[in-house]
Order: C-alpha cells, then sequence, then structure tokens
C-alpha cells in the first residue's frame, strides 16, 4: 500500500517525525513518500483565503498521513485549509497527528485532532489513526516511537 504522508511544518518538528515515519512505513513494505503542504502566507487567518505554493498532488495514494503542528489550541490553518480541499477520499485509510509545544494533550492537540479526523471523514476518508507528540514534554521519544509503531500497525 503507498501511502502519502501529508505535511505542514513551520519549525521542522512535525517533519522530523513524518521522516521517521516514512522509513518504518518503507521498512515494513509500505512504500510511502513525503508531500509538503507550504502556504504562501503563514499568518493568513481565514481558511478561504490560505493559498499554498504547490498543493500536493495525492492521486498516486492509497492511504494517508496526516500531519500538522497546534498553533493556536487547533490544527495549523493551513492543514485544515488543505483537508478542506481535498477531493473525495473514497474509503481510504487515513491516519493524523499533530506535534505541539505544552505539555497537556488537553492544550489544543485534542482539538487539532478532532478538526483533522472531521475533516477526513467528511471526505470520505477512515481515520485508522491519532496522536498527539508533546514536543517540550520529558517523554517525547516514547511518544514518537509509540506513534511509529501504532501507526504502522494501522496500515
Amino acid at each position: 500500500m503507498k501511502i502519502g504522508i501529508i505535511v505542514h511544518s513551520k519549525t521542522g518538528h512535525t517533519l522530523s517525525v513524518a521522516e521517521r515515519l516514512k522509513e518504518k512505513l518503507t521498512a515494513a513494505g509500505h512504500p510511502a513518500g513525503i508531500e509538503r503542504i507550504t502556504p504562501v502566507d503563514e499568518n493568513e487567518r481565514r481558511l478561504e483565503n490560505v493559498k499554498f505554493e504547490r498543493p500536493p498532488d495525492i492521486s498516486q495514494y492509497e492511504a494517508f498521513v496526516f500531519a500538522a503542528p497546534v498553533h493556536a489550541f487547533s490544527v495549523s490553518r493551513a492543514m485544515e485549509a488543505y483537508i478542506g480541499r481535498l477531493p473525495a477520499l473514497n474509503g481510504k485509510k487515513a491516519a493524523c497527528f499533530v506535534t505541539k509545544s505544552l505539555p497537556f494533550k488537553w492544550t489544543g492537540g485534542n482539538k487539532a485532532i478532532s478538526v483533522m479526523k472531521n475533516g477526513i471523514e467528511a471526505k470520505g476518508g477512515k481515520v485508522v489513526a491519532t496522536d498527539i507528540i508533546c514536543w517540550e514534554g520529558a517523554g517525547r521519544e516514547k511518544e514518537i516511537s509509540e506513534l511509529l509503531e501504532k501507526f504502522c500497525k494501522a496500515f
């Protein structure tokens, strides 16, 4: 199963987890590719005004992982806008994760995952795994390792 890892990463934290996930999925027999979402203006607040430099073409993938940072206690506007513009996913498997600075998952992480999951399901995708990585927490490496295992099993 060819998996597209669709990433919005401003600081590189989310991208670093996505790169490790790509290696793990590939080693498990799932060819994976990373596609970056790059908004023209990182500070655009209105979803309908978010524009992308080159939106990823996802037609080559059979399943997806969507990854983004938490901004202002929810998912980044770029990822929310991108998911809202996806074509129909027609039952394809999808997973999503977010990275965040604050140590508690309830400080934006849960809401971000909910927004992503609802958006994916509204497009007909089947969400098979979710996770939240608290970047500043002492258990970050353990959280990342658990995410890698969980996501590989989901596909």
